[in-house]
This record gives C-alpha cells, structure tokens and sequence, in this order.
C-alpha cells in the first residue's frame, strides 16, 4: 500500500537522490572558467613523440572542468601530456553544476570539444579519462557519435557503465508513481544513469566496448555511488578491469576520492595512457 501522503514521499525521495549525488560531488569553483588551471587547456601545447596524443578529461555528475582535475591535470601536464577538459551537461537556470543534462546531448558536447582539441593540436586521435558519469558518458560518443575514429583510449575512473542503484536507493521508485517521471524532467542526466534506464540498455546493447578503442576501468570497492561496484566492469576483447585494492590493499578511496585525489589511481592512469612504458602500480605510487 502507499504512503498516504505518496506525493510528499515522490518529493522526498527525488531530493534523497539528488543529495546522496551532491553530497560525493567536488564542490564547484566560484566560477569554473575563471579559476586557475595549473598548465592545461593550453591550446598551444603540441603533443610530443613520447605523450602524441592529448588527453581530455571528462568530470563526473554535478561536477566542472576545473574542480574535478585539481590534482590529476597537473598530475598529466607535469609528465609531459596536452592535456584539456570540458564542461558539459548544463541545465538552464543551474550554474556551477553540470553533468545534469541528458546524456546524449552531453555526448554531443564532447564530441564538438574533442574536435576542437584535436584542430588546436594536430593529432589524429585523442585520449579519454573521466570520472563516473564522465568514464561512461564517452562510450556513447564512441558507439553512436563516430567518436571511435578520433579515440586511442578511454579510461574510466568509477564509471557507471551499467548504471547505478545508488546503494538500492533507485530500487523504491517503482513504490512511489511518478517520482522516475519528476527525476527525468528535473535532472535527466541523473535519470539516465539508473540501472535499467532507456538509456543504459541502449548504450550495452551489442556488447559494452566497439573494435579500435583501448579500454580501462578502475573501482573501488568502497564506492559508495556507483553500485554494486562490479557493474563499473566492462567486458570486451580490449578491455583492462582494475580494482584499486588490488594494487593497494589499505587503499580507502571512495568515489569520489579515487577520481579527485588518489595518486595510486593516477598512477594506474598514467599507465593506461602509456602502456609502452607502464610500471607496477602500489600503495608507494602515491608519493611517486
């Protein structure tokens, strides 16, 4: 039976949903586009031979492109990438925070920032590296977008690849009629992310990767955001699954953590986007 008061519970429920997701987001800078960038959007910068292709960082839900690579931009730049990030997913009337957006408008959007990159820079391809919404989000640009032309690799940090139950908190909306429907019209990029939304079936069916594109997932087994853990995996001839307690057991990042601060993840990334010269990630990688 229904809650007596079942719209009060729709609101309710719907504002547990958007807090469980700001309260893991980074906080948002003042203003994204005016705060400092330590050395990267520098569209001058040319790939060397060593680091050929640039990176573009893609943030997480309710993130920016500044807030989200505080510490792994310069992490990049200071090894020699052109590296760049995005800001993408606003909703009218919303400031500071993106990601809210559908998410294949979102696509789109990087699909016209990575052009953009690649004109400034000269390089053929591009590599990928984003954060949750961010290391799933280009995957439909691969698919759907012809982005699989422009990519060598994506790296996704704590990716929803198959959605999310947010801790089962998204199981109770079939109890409450027509809270799926306010969370889509408010925020539809986080309606998108739910486990089973249109939007996750179509982005996995045919399988979860597409031939040319090198891919790599790190989790946390202590993501309290993309849930359970596991379905952050990809599965695919080309793919690199990785587990940050595997390469350091007392590792305790978590969602947010892994994609903002942790250098053993970097360290991993750092490996991804250079596999010719790759070393043994460990818990000593964050001080390295």
């Amino acid at each position: 039976m229904l809650p007596r008061n079942w719209k009060r519970a729709v609101r309710s429920l719907t504002a547990a949903l958007l807090l469980t997701a700001a309260a893991t987001a980074v906080p948002a800078a003042a203003h994204a586009d005016a705060a400092p960038s330590r050395g990267w959007n520098n569209y001058s910068c040319k790939p060397s031979a060593a680091h050929p292709r640039p990176v573009v960082l893609v943030h997480g839900t309710f993130g920016n492109s500044v807030d989200n690579w505080l510490v792994l931009a310069p992490y990049l730049v200071n090894r020699g990438y052109c590296v760049f990030s995005l800001d993408y997913g606003q909703l009218p009337g919303v400031p500071l925070f993106n990601g809210l957006g559908p998410i294949d408008k979102s696509a789109g959007q990087l699909d016209t920032f990575v052009d953009k990159v690649l004109a400034a820079t000269g390089a053929p391809k591009a590599d990928l590296v984003g954060h949750s919404q961010g290391g799933m989000m280009p995957r439909y640009y691969l698919k759907f977008l012809g982005g699989a032309a422009k990519v060598n690799s994506l790296v996704g940090i704590a990716p929803d690849n198959h959605g999310t139950t947010l801790n089962g908190l998204t199981n109770l909306l079939p109890y409450f009629p027509g809270a799926g429907d306010l969370l889509t019209l408010a925020t539809p990029g986080l309606a998108d992310q739910m486990a089973g939304s249109p939007f996750i079936t179509k982005l996995n069916q045919g399988g979860d990767t597409v031939p040319g594109v090198h891919y790599t997932v790190i989790a946390t087994k202590y993501d309290e955001v993309v849930t359970p853990y596991g379905t952050q995996f990809l599965s695919g001839p080309d793919v690199h699954n990785v587990k940050l307690q595997d390469l350091c057991a007392v590792d305790l990042s978590e969602h947010v953590a892994i994609g903002t601060i942790d250098r053993v993840a970097f360290h991993e990334v750092a490996n991804a986007l250079d596999p010719a010269h790759a070393t043994a990630t460990t818990c000593a990688s964050a001080v390295s």
